[in-house]
């Protein structure tokens, strides 16, 4: 729906022509709220696109089930078990107890957030663009920044408000907001009110988002800090804010306000390793989540210490648990690293590039290091094949590889009847 809205002449600016690839790209990257764009939002696309465009984010970040779900339960329909059963896989919940009335809890928790910020921005814009369009500004922005989307009405993205301390922590709110997942906010709502302690998996993901967050900002500043091209010049003050920023965009949000094609290659390092590992379960965010990361760290922590059970907040995990996570990151990186292989095959562009472009693609991220300087990402150089293996990978990226494992596997098919002797092989 959003490929063909896109494709049609109303949605192209005046003089301008959005073809049905680059539509469908667009659509792609709006619904798998990643940022990657084959034609300049603000330039290329009319008012009326860039709705489209806002719209299909807003149905990526909540989700095809969590919007029906409210929707149906609105109309006082009851909710089937087969619905309940895919809201449980689409928002990662361990059961379906209160499923419904928590679709409806993250509903109110997006508006919530999204009005939230965009009033902020639209008053703070309306002494610089005027009133009915920092209101528009700052509607787009918000919903953007929450879903973790990236898309942005500037050329440049956020460039030009890099040392706005109020744009800045409204979008890095948001951003980290959106990324924290549904669950987390649930129980941190029921924390406030004194009804619930905070469960491993809530504990797990602010601490890990914490440390990245925080790592990131560190170490981006400091590779950054003499580099003449992105901080070498700013202020002490707008050097850590723009690190700030950069480090938080990373967890699969897609604006900036630095130069990405500028920074040095060991920032560009850190990047693609935070944009890998993404925001966290039941967010708004991709890559393989904070809490599969920090299940193979203390995993392999415990295998280092040579202990049977790997444990997290003085709990142990279960061994199909940590199996799971393990698969998610093999399976993620295989893939990224395959598609990044075919394009290098395909379009002959510069190793790093191609790598960036892949991960940001997986993450759902959108940052890119782009080409001579054009407003658009690097995937709009490519051919029509690499274009729908980028594509590919933002579609695999939201869904999740695991979902698309499982997707394409025999279910039952590992409940073999038969268990084989046990066979010995050296490892390591």
């Amino acid at each position: 729906m959003g490929g063909v809205l896109l494709a049609l002449p109303v949605s192209a600016a005046a003089g301008r022509q959005v073809s049905i690839l680059d539509a469908f790209f667009t659509s792609v990257s709006a619904v798998c709220v990643t940022g990657l764009i084959t034609v300049d939002t603000p330039v290329d696309l009319s008012t009326f696109g860039q709705i489209v465009v806002l719209l299909l984010i807003q149905a990526g970040g909540l989700g095809y089930m969590t919007m029906s779900t409210v929707l149906v339960a609105a109309l006082g329909r009851s909710v089937t078990l087969q619905e309940r059963l895919t809201l449980q896989e689409a928002l990662n919940a361990h059961d379906m107890e209160g499923l419904v009335r928590f679709a409806g809890t993250v509903l109110k928790l997006t508006l919530a957030f999204e009005l939230t910020g965009a009033l902020i921005l639209a008053l703070w814009w309306t002494s610089t663009l005027g009133a009915g369009t920092a209101a528009w500004y700052g509607l787009f922005h918000a919903v953007s920044a929450f879903n973790n989307a990236g898309f942005a009405l500037w050329s440049d993205n956020l460039m030009s408000w890099r040392g706005d301390i109020v744009v800045n922590l409204v979008i890095t709110v948001l951003i980290i907001a959106g990324g924290l997942g549904f669950f987390v906010w649930a129980e941190l709502l029921s924390r406030h009110r004194g009804t619930v302690k905070l469960s491993v998996h809530t504990r797990l993901v602010l601490a890990a988002t914490a440390a990245l967050l925080v790592g990131g900002t560190v170490m981006l500043l400091a590779l950054e800090w003499n580099n003449p091209r992105t901080l070498a010049s700013l202020p002490v003050g707008e050097k850590v804010l723009a690190a700030w920023f950069q480090s938080v965009t990373t967890r699969t949000a897609g604006f900036n306000t630095l130069d990405i094609g500028a920074m040095t290659v060991p920032s560009l390092f850190v990047m693609m390793g935070l944009m890998f590992i993404g925001a966290s379960p039941g967010s708004t965010g991709g890559g393989v989540k904070t809490s599969t990361f920090s299940i193979t760290l203390a995993a392999l922590w415990a295998t280092v210490r040579g202990e049977n059970d790997t444990v997290i907040y003085k709990r142990r995990l279960a061994p199909e648990l940590v199996a799971k996570a393990f698969f998610v990151s093999l399976i993620a990186f295989v893939t990224m690293n395959s598609v990044a292989w075919v394009l290098l095959l395909t379009e002959g562009r510069d190793l790093l590039k191609t790598l960036f472009e892949t991960t940001s693609a997986f993450g759902t991220v959108g940052l890119s290091m782009g080409e001579n300087g054009a407003p658009v990402s690097l995937a709009a150089f490519f051919s029509p094949s690499g274009k729908v293996l980028i594509m590919l990978m933002m579609f695999i990226g939201r869904l999740g590889p695991l979902t698309l494992a499982i997707a394409v596997a025999r279910r039952g098919a590992a409940q073999a009847k038969i268990r084989y002797p046990e066979g010995k092989i050296l490892v390591g």
